[in-house]
């Protein structure tokens, strides 16, 4: 976990800190071929985190899991945003991904790859929780295509 991070105690304790806040404490000393994938996941946002970016790309970080760990891992996701402010660009293909996630939903089509749509996710933080909520405003993000 702090290979990414400059040596030093002062770091050492922001990957320790990062570690707990994705429920991995009891996991920094465990190689990573011994990790759950959704460990693996944690670990790998949990890294991201760390270096305290100011850009963040993600590329379908919860591909491949299944729903229920996916849906922790966008909880945590959504909570480490909210703790630790960053810019976010986030490639998903899954509508309630994007919806739960984001605050601006850019819709890309083509060939050749153009912009469709932009639309601003006006939900608060409660109602993104609320798969409900969610699946209307994804509806009418949908419907609006």
């Amino acid at each position: 976990m702090t290979l990414p991070l400059p040596a030093g105690a002062e770091q050492r304790e922001r990957a320790k800190t990062v570690l707990a806040e994705m429920g991995l404490s009891d996991a920094h000393n465990v190689f990573p071929e011994r990790l759950s994938l959704g460990m693996q996941r944690r670990v790998a946002l949990a890294r991201a985190f760390a270096l305290e970016p100011d850009l963040l790309l993600m590329d379908e970080p919860f591909v491949s899991l299944d729903e229920a760990t996916a849906e922790r891992l966008r909880d945590l996701l959504a909570d480490l945003i909210a703790r630790r402010p960053t810019t976010v660009l986030f490639v998903t293909h899954d509508s309630r991904e994007a919806v739960r996630l984001a605050d601006r939903v850019v819709v890309l089509g083509g060939p050749p790859v153009r912009i469709e749509r932009d639309v601003r996710v006006e939900l608060s933080a409660e109602n993104r929780r609320r798969a409900d909520d969610v699946d209307r405003f994804r509806g009418e993000l949908l419907q609006a295509g």
